[in-house]
């Protein structure tokens, strides 16, 4: 006795084209793309900024201290060739890099954050009246409402 299955209600295709369908709306995601574009921009970024440490700033420090190029300074130890100038390359980018994102990304926007952020440290204005609970100016001392006269601010007083 054979079985004859219908493709159509086959669980393995019905999940391949679940998964391709998940697959495509996955990489189609705004975030994804945006993610993709902002990789693709920091490795552009990363370049410029080792080129800029490389070509000017290295040599700026380099005459300075009387040394042409960074990159060929190295040290053997066991016939082991340390490559000090590159790892210092390197570093003066991380450096800007951190800079430049601290200046033009970070710092912007805790500020623009505290800007927006409510205040919670701000005084009370009115107060409730103790006789008919109509909300009053918190230096009046008569209630607009029900006109009894209010004392000063209720403190509380430990018994």
């Amino acid at each position: 006795m054979s079985v004859v299955r219908n493709t159509v209600h086959t669980p393995g295709l019905a999940r391949a084209g679940g998964l391709g369908r998940e697959f495509r709306d996955f990489i189609l995601r705004g975030n994804v793309v945006d993610l993709a574009v902002a990789v693709v921009i920091g490795a552009a970024f990363g370049g410029v900024v080792q080129a800029l440490v490389k070509d000017l700033i290295t040599p700026l420090i380099a005459a300075i201290g009387g040394r042409p190029d960074f990159s060929t300074i190295y040290f053997t130890w066991n016939n082991s060739k340390f490559a000090l100038g590159d790892f210092i390359n390197v570093l003066v980018s991380f450096l800007i890099i951190a800079a430049v994102i601290f200046f033009f990304v970070v710092k912007p926007v805790n500020t623009l954050l505290a800007r927006f952020k409510p205040t919670t440290d701000q005084p009370a204005v009115t107060r409730d009246c103790p006789y008919c609970k109509s909300s009053v100016p918190v230096d009046a001392t008569r209630c607009a409402f029900c006109t009894s006269e209010l004392t000063a601010i209720d403190t509380p007083t430990l018994a």
